[in-house]
């Protein structure tokens, strides 16, 4: 199977970095991306509105009309930048998928670059939460499967877990796809994320494996217009603790005979504590992995499951 190549390429809005691209001559430098997500990630930053020709400083935008299309103007003058910025993100979209890109990072709120939640102004001047930047819409619709985060949401640890998971099984996807495909190595990609999926969903697990199992007659462009989406689909769905302790507890049953009494009750308790919301995910883990180790059981070290991400992120350390 692929493995992980360090550093790859994250899209990013530029003021997130520390540029002072804003429109105050500002920036909302994040911490967490760039010093954590800073060591893994290639970053492939964008600021539409200085792209556009917008400058710095600048008198900001906002979003006025209807959610689905609304225009973007200047805030006092009323200067209409919609078709300009729709220009710009269709050129640049083209643009960015030569990058080979793995993930984006957009910033919240930004009438350009907002995933969700963007004020969009009526006529009454007043706002609703309800838009998506315009960049950040263009960047969506073309890249489908690409994992995308507001900084914002990266906050919480369960949906920074889930992100850059998904960053890195996409990686690992794009890997795969730009070599010589064939069904064996579909089926060593589809075997070694078979617990990642199942942390997420049984269901898409079952139906990914449908599609392999009938691999052999589809070319590969199908393959990977079949499996790509589904693989992707199955990684948005949030791990929960139940689910896990599924996982944890298959893992165990590979080990079940090899331990001694003592060890195992020592497995079974941990897992239980890990259920009851005690201990965080990585102490069960590092339990089952240790003892996969000793007994070499090599199915299960090979899992992606165990490592989908380096453990210095410590993405599952919180409770």
């Amino acid at each position: 199977m692929t493995r992980d190549v360090l550093p790859f390429r994250v899209g990013i809005s530029m003021c997130l970095l520390g540029e002072k691209v804003r429109y105050d001559a500002g920036h909302k430098k994040d911490l967490f991306v760039t010093e954590v997500l800073g060591k893994y990630f290639e970053w492939v930053p964008v600021c539409p509105e200085l792209d556009v020709g917008m400058g710095i400083p600048r008198e900001p935008v906002r979003l006025i009309g209807s959610p689905s299309n609304p225009r973007m103007v200047g805030t006092e003058s009323g200067t209409d930048w919609t078709s300009r910025m729709r220009d710009y993100a269709g050129q640049k979209v083209r643009s960015l998928a030569k990058a080979n890109l793995s993930g984006y990072i957009f910033k919240s709120g930004s009438p350009s670059c907002g995933m969700e939640r963007v004020r969009v102004y009526a006529k009454n001047d007043v706002p609703a939460k309800n838009g998506t930047g315009l960049f950040a819409e263009a960047v969506m619709r073309e890249f489908s499967v690409l994992p995308v985060e507001e900084e914002g949401r990266l906050q919480d640890p369960g949906l920074r877990e889930n992100f850059i998971e998904r960053v890195f099984a996409y990686h690992r996807l794009r890997q795969l796809l730009q070599s010589p495909l064939t069904v064996k190595h579909l089926v060593e990609f589809h075997s070694a994320h078979k617990y990642l999926l199942l942390a997420h969903s049984p269901l898409h697990y079952r139906q990914l494996g449908q599609i392999v199992a009938r691999a052999k007659r589809y070319s590969r462009s199908v393959l990977e217009k079949e499996y790509t989406p589904l693989f992707m689909e199955a990684l948005r769905v949030k791990a929960t603790v139940k689910k896990n302790v599924n996982v944890l507890q298959h893992i165990f049953g590979f080990l079940k005979d090899r331990l001694a009494s003592k060890s195992k009750s020592d497995v079974l308790a941990i897992i239980e504590d890990y259920r009851r919301g005690l201990i965080p995910l990585v102490v069960p883990l590092t339990l089952l992995e240790h003892h996969v180790r000793m007994n070499d059981v090599a199915y299960i070290r090979n899992q992606v499951y165990l490592h989908p991400h380096p453990k210095e992120m410590m993405l599952r350390n919180h409770v």
